[in-house]
Protein backbone atom coordinates (compact mmCIF):
# COMPACT_ATOMS: atom_id res chain seq x y z
CA UNK A 1 0.00 0.00 0.00
CA UNK A 2 1.34 3.47 -1.25
CA UNK A 3 2.45 5.69 2.10
CA UNK A 4 0.93 9.41 2.25
CA UNK A 5 3.86 12.12 2.38
CA UNK A 6 3.36 13.49 5.94
CA UNK A 7 4.74 16.55 4.81
CA UNK A 8 2.27 19.62 4.83
CA UNK A 9 4.79 22.32 3.41
CA UNK A 10 4.02 23.82 -0.34
CA UNK A 11 7.08 24.99 -1.69
CA UNK A 12 7.44 28.66 -2.94
CA UNK A 13 7.78 28.78 -7.11
CA UNK A 14 10.63 30.55 -8.62
CA UNK A 15 8.46 32.92 -9.89
CA UNK A 16 6.88 34.43 -6.08
CA UNK A 17 7.85 37.75 -5.85
CA UNK A 18 10.42 38.03 -2.60
CA UNK A 19 11.87 41.29 -2.90
CA UNK A 20 10.08 44.51 -2.93
CA UNK A 21 12.68 46.93 -2.20
CA UNK A 22 10.92 49.78 -4.18
CA UNK A 23 8.00 47.91 -5.25
CA UNK A 24 4.16 47.93 -3.99
CA UNK A 25 3.15 45.35 -1.68
CA UNK A 26 0.20 44.08 -0.67
CA UNK A 27 0.41 45.91 2.56
CA UNK A 28 1.18 48.92 1.15
CA UNK A 29 -1.25 49.02 -1.12
CA UNK A 30 -4.13 48.14 0.99
CA UNK A 31 -2.51 50.28 3.82
CA UNK A 32 -2.51 47.88 6.60
CA UNK A 33 -0.12 49.66 8.71
CA UNK A 34 -2.85 51.84 9.12
CA UNK A 35 -5.92 49.92 9.34
CA UNK A 36 -4.86 47.32 11.62
CA UNK A 37 -3.57 50.41 14.02
CA UNK A 38 -7.25 51.87 14.02
CA UNK A 39 -7.94 49.69 16.80
CA UNK A 40 -6.96 51.68 19.66
CA UNK A 41 -9.41 50.22 22.95
CA UNK A 42 -9.93 52.71 25.99
CA UNK A 43 -10.72 50.24 28.58
CA UNK A 44 -8.68 50.69 31.86
CA UNK A 45 -8.02 47.70 32.86
CA UNK A 46 -8.16 45.90 29.08
CA UNK A 47 -11.08 43.91 28.49
CA UNK A 48 -10.61 41.39 25.99
CA UNK A 49 -13.72 41.93 24.36
CA UNK A 50 -13.14 45.35 23.52
CA UNK A 51 -11.18 44.21 20.21
CA UNK A 52 -14.35 42.68 19.08
CA UNK A 53 -16.50 45.48 19.53
CA UNK A 54 -14.20 47.87 17.71
CA UNK A 55 -13.60 45.85 14.77
CA UNK A 56 -17.51 44.85 14.29
CA UNK A 57 -17.71 48.51 14.50
CA UNK A 58 -14.98 49.71 11.84
CA UNK A 59 -15.40 46.65 9.17
CA UNK A 60 -19.26 47.53 9.10
CA UNK A 61 -18.11 51.45 8.33
CA UNK A 62 -16.04 50.01 5.54
CA UNK A 63 -18.82 48.02 4.25
CA UNK A 64 -21.27 50.96 4.41
CA UNK A 65 -18.51 52.94 2.37
CA UNK A 66 -18.54 50.52 -0.50
CA UNK A 67 -22.54 50.52 0.01
CA UNK A 68 -22.83 54.33 -0.87
CA UNK A 69 -20.29 53.87 -3.46
CA UNK A 70 -22.82 51.32 -4.69
CA UNK A 71 -25.89 53.01 -4.39
CA UNK A 72 -24.26 56.84 -5.94
CA UNK A 73 -23.54 54.89 -9.06
CA UNK A 74 -26.54 52.44 -9.19
CA UNK A 75 -28.69 56.29 -8.58
CA UNK A 76 -26.10 57.96 -11.25
CA UNK A 77 -26.81 55.05 -14.03
CA UNK A 78 -30.74 55.00 -13.49
CA UNK A 79 -30.82 58.72 -14.08
CA UNK A 80 -28.74 58.15 -17.52
CA UNK A 81 -31.12 55.57 -18.63
CA UNK A 82 -28.81 52.90 -17.54
CA UNK A 83 -30.77 50.11 -16.44
CA UNK A 84 -29.08 47.02 -17.03
CA UNK A 85 -25.57 47.99 -15.33
CA UNK A 86 -27.91 49.75 -12.65
CA UNK A 87 -29.13 46.29 -11.57
CA UNK A 88 -25.45 44.70 -11.81
CA UNK A 89 -25.09 47.16 -8.78
CA UNK A 90 -28.16 46.51 -7.14
CA UNK A 91 -27.11 42.83 -7.12
CA UNK A 92 -23.47 44.16 -5.47
CA UNK A 93 -25.49 46.04 -2.92
CA UNK A 94 -27.66 42.77 -1.70
CA UNK A 95 -24.46 40.93 -1.10
CA UNK A 96 -22.92 43.68 1.20
CA UNK A 97 -26.58 43.51 2.91
CA UNK A 98 -25.86 40.17 3.66
CA UNK A 99 -22.76 40.31 5.08
CA UNK A 100 -23.42 43.38 7.19
CA UNK A 101 -26.63 41.10 8.42
CA UNK A 102 -24.39 38.09 8.98
CA UNK A 103 -21.76 40.30 10.93
CA UNK A 104 -23.93 40.66 13.89
CA UNK A 105 -23.87 36.78 14.60
CA UNK A 106 -20.02 37.74 15.64
CA UNK A 107 -21.73 40.88 18.06
CA UNK A 108 -23.63 38.33 19.82
CA UNK A 109 -21.26 36.25 20.95
CA UNK A 110 -20.95 39.12 23.13
CA UNK A 111 -22.70 38.55 26.33
CA UNK A 112 -24.51 40.95 28.95
CA UNK A 113 -21.94 40.46 31.37
CA UNK A 114 -18.62 41.21 28.97
CA UNK A 115 -20.88 43.87 27.19
CA UNK A 116 -20.93 45.60 30.85
CA UNK A 117 -17.07 45.27 31.26
CA UNK A 118 -16.82 47.65 28.28
CA UNK A 119 -19.48 50.08 27.99
CA UNK A 120 -18.36 52.28 30.40
CA UNK A 121 -15.39 53.04 28.22
CA UNK A 122 -17.76 54.16 25.21
CA UNK A 123 -19.34 57.53 27.18
CA UNK A 124 -21.71 59.16 24.69
CA UNK A 125 -20.59 56.74 21.61
CA UNK A 126 -22.91 55.20 19.61
CA UNK A 127 -23.73 53.71 16.03
CA UNK A 128 -26.93 55.91 16.18
CA UNK A 129 -23.94 58.48 14.88
CA UNK A 130 -22.87 56.70 11.98
CA UNK A 131 -22.96 59.18 9.36
CA UNK A 132 -22.49 56.71 6.95
CA UNK A 133 -25.32 54.85 7.72
CA UNK A 134 -27.30 57.87 7.78
CA UNK A 135 -26.18 58.64 4.02
CA UNK A 136 -27.28 54.86 3.44
CA UNK A 137 -30.84 55.76 4.57
CA UNK A 138 -31.00 59.03 2.52
CA UNK A 139 -29.99 57.55 -0.44
CA UNK A 140 -32.65 54.83 -0.33
CA UNK A 141 -35.03 57.38 0.83
CA UNK A 142 -35.03 57.96 3.95
CA UNK A 143 -34.80 61.56 4.64
CA UNK A 144 -35.03 63.48 8.13
CA UNK A 145 -33.90 66.53 8.66
CA UNK A 146 -33.18 66.36 12.32
CA UNK A 147 -30.25 63.68 11.59
CA UNK A 148 -28.67 66.39 10.42
CA UNK A 149 -28.18 68.48 13.49
CA UNK A 150 -26.36 65.51 14.97
CA UNK A 151 -23.75 66.20 13.31
CA UNK A 152 -23.11 69.28 13.91
CA UNK A 153 -19.72 68.51 15.14
CA UNK A 154 -18.53 66.96 11.95
CA UNK A 155 -18.40 69.54 9.44
CA UNK A 156 -17.62 66.93 6.63
CA UNK A 157 -20.26 64.36 7.79
CA UNK A 158 -22.93 66.99 7.71
CA UNK A 159 -22.23 69.04 5.04
CA UNK A 160 -22.42 65.22 3.05
CA UNK A 161 -25.90 64.38 4.48
CA UNK A 162 -26.90 67.81 4.02
CA UNK A 163 -26.18 67.08 0.25
CA UNK A 164 -27.77 63.90 -0.08
CA UNK A 165 -31.15 65.39 2.20
CA UNK A 166 -31.73 67.80 -1.22
CA UNK A 167 -30.85 65.24 -3.84
CA UNK A 168 -33.16 62.54 -5.18
CA UNK A 169 -33.26 59.52 -3.66
CA UNK A 170 -32.37 55.93 -5.68
CA UNK A 171 -36.18 55.53 -5.78
CA UNK A 172 -36.65 58.78 -6.96
CA UNK A 173 -34.45 58.39 -9.80
CA UNK A 174 -36.28 55.32 -10.28
CA UNK A 175 -39.76 56.85 -10.86
CA UNK A 176 -38.06 59.79 -12.87
CA UNK A 177 -37.00 56.59 -15.46
CA UNK A 178 -40.43 55.32 -15.41
CA UNK A 179 -41.45 58.65 -16.66
CA UNK A 180 -39.07 59.24 -19.13
CA UNK A 181 -39.73 55.48 -20.21
CA UNK A 182 -43.42 56.50 -20.69
CA UNK A 183 -45.14 55.17 -17.31
CA UNK A 184 -47.83 57.08 -15.26
CA UNK A 185 -45.81 58.66 -12.98
CA UNK A 186 -47.64 61.38 -10.81
CA UNK A 187 -46.17 64.38 -11.97
CA UNK A 188 -46.54 65.74 -7.61
CA UNK A 189 -43.76 62.37 -7.21
CA UNK A 190 -41.65 63.85 -9.95
CA UNK A 191 -41.33 68.06 -8.67
CA UNK A 192 -41.07 68.02 -4.95
CA UNK A 193 -39.14 68.92 -2.13
CA UNK A 194 -36.45 66.21 -2.13
CA UNK A 195 -35.10 66.58 1.97
CA UNK A 196 -39.16 65.87 2.40
CA UNK A 197 -39.52 62.08 3.52
CA UNK A 198 -41.53 60.26 0.43
CA UNK A 199 -45.05 59.22 0.96
CA UNK A 200 -47.01 56.63 -0.51
CA UNK A 201 -49.07 57.21 -3.75
CA UNK A 202 -52.21 55.20 -4.95
CA UNK A 203 -51.84 56.30 -8.33
CA UNK A 204 -48.52 54.99 -8.71
CA UNK A 205 -49.43 51.80 -7.24
CA UNK A 206 -52.20 52.01 -10.49
CA UNK A 207 -49.01 52.28 -12.59
CA UNK A 208 -46.57 49.51 -10.70
CA UNK A 209 -49.96 47.10 -10.35
CA UNK A 210 -49.71 47.37 -14.46
CA UNK A 211 -46.33 46.01 -14.86
CA UNK A 212 -46.62 43.11 -12.37
CA UNK A 213 -49.91 42.37 -14.26
CA UNK A 214 -48.07 41.53 -17.31
CA UNK A 215 -44.21 40.96 -16.10
CA UNK A 216 -43.45 39.91 -19.66
CA UNK A 217 -44.59 42.82 -21.44
CA UNK A 218 -42.25 44.98 -18.49
CA UNK A 219 -39.34 43.25 -18.16
CA UNK A 220 -36.41 45.21 -17.03
CA UNK A 221 -38.94 47.31 -14.95
CA UNK A 222 -40.31 44.06 -13.33
CA UNK A 223 -37.13 43.03 -12.27
CA UNK A 224 -35.87 46.79 -11.11
CA UNK A 225 -39.11 46.43 -8.57
CA UNK A 226 -38.08 43.09 -7.45
CA UNK A 227 -34.88 44.04 -6.85
CA UNK A 228 -35.91 47.15 -5.04
CA UNK A 229 -37.91 44.76 -3.11
CA UNK A 230 -35.30 42.83 -2.05
CA UNK A 231 -32.85 45.92 -1.28
CA UNK A 232 -35.13 46.85 1.19
CA UNK A 233 -35.65 43.69 3.13
CA UNK A 234 -32.16 43.17 3.12
CA UNK A 235 -31.83 46.44 5.25
CA UNK A 236 -35.37 44.99 7.24
CA UNK A 237 -32.87 42.13 7.92
CA UNK A 238 -30.52 44.11 9.06
CA UNK A 239 -32.61 46.54 11.59
CA UNK A 240 -33.92 43.42 13.13
CA UNK A 241 -30.55 41.60 13.58
CA UNK A 242 -29.46 44.90 15.54
CA UNK A 243 -32.88 45.19 17.34
CA UNK A 244 -32.32 41.68 18.64
CA UNK A 245 -28.64 42.00 19.17
CA UNK A 246 -28.66 45.25 21.51
CA UNK A 247 -32.15 43.35 23.48
CA UNK A 248 -30.11 40.29 24.30
CA UNK A 249 -26.65 42.53 25.13
CA UNK A 250 -28.62 45.61 27.49
CA UNK A 251 -32.38 44.23 27.51
CA UNK A 252 -34.42 47.69 27.72
CA UNK A 253 -31.57 49.80 28.88
CA UNK A 254 -31.10 53.24 27.39
CA UNK A 255 -28.53 53.39 24.24
CA UNK A 256 -24.99 55.16 25.29
CA UNK A 257 -26.16 58.07 22.78
CA UNK A 258 -29.24 58.50 24.44
CA UNK A 259 -31.94 56.67 22.69
CA UNK A 260 -34.23 54.59 24.44
CA UNK A 261 -32.53 51.95 23.12
CA UNK A 262 -34.65 48.38 21.92
CA UNK A 263 -38.08 50.45 21.36
CA UNK A 264 -36.17 53.07 19.47
CA UNK A 265 -34.82 50.24 17.38
CA UNK A 266 -38.16 48.72 17.06
CA UNK A 267 -39.64 51.67 15.67
CA UNK A 268 -37.33 51.69 12.99
CA UNK A 269 -38.85 48.35 11.60
CA UNK A 270 -42.11 50.41 10.87
CA UNK A 271 -39.79 52.77 8.14
CA UNK A 272 -40.30 51.90 4.55
CA UNK A 273 -38.32 53.11 1.49
CA UNK A 274 -40.53 51.45 -1.79
CA UNK A 275 -44.36 51.75 0.00
CA UNK A 276 -46.08 50.92 -3.49
CA UNK A 277 -43.65 48.09 -4.24
CA UNK A 278 -45.26 46.12 -0.95
CA UNK A 279 -48.41 47.86 -1.49
CA UNK A 280 -49.24 46.58 -5.34
CA UNK A 281 -48.79 42.82 -4.07
CA UNK A 282 -52.55 43.12 -2.64
CA UNK A 283 -53.88 43.88 -5.98
CA UNK A 284 -52.23 40.99 -7.95
CA UNK A 285 -54.47 38.06 -9.15
CA UNK A 286 -54.05 34.72 -10.50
Amino acid sequence: MDTVDPTSQRDLERGIQRDFAGKLSYGDYLGLDQLLSAQRPLSDPPQHDELLFIIQHQTTELWLKLLIHELRSARSLLASDELAPALKRLARIKHIQHTLADQWSVLATLTPSEYAEIRPFLATSSGFQSAQYREVEFLLGNKNSDMVAVFAHDEGARAALEELLRQPSLYDEFLAYLDRRGYAVPPELLDRDWSQPYRSNAALVDTIAEVYARPHDHWGVYETCEELVDVEDNFQLWRFRHLQVVQRTIGDKTGTGGSSGVGFLRRALDLTFFPELYAVRSRITG
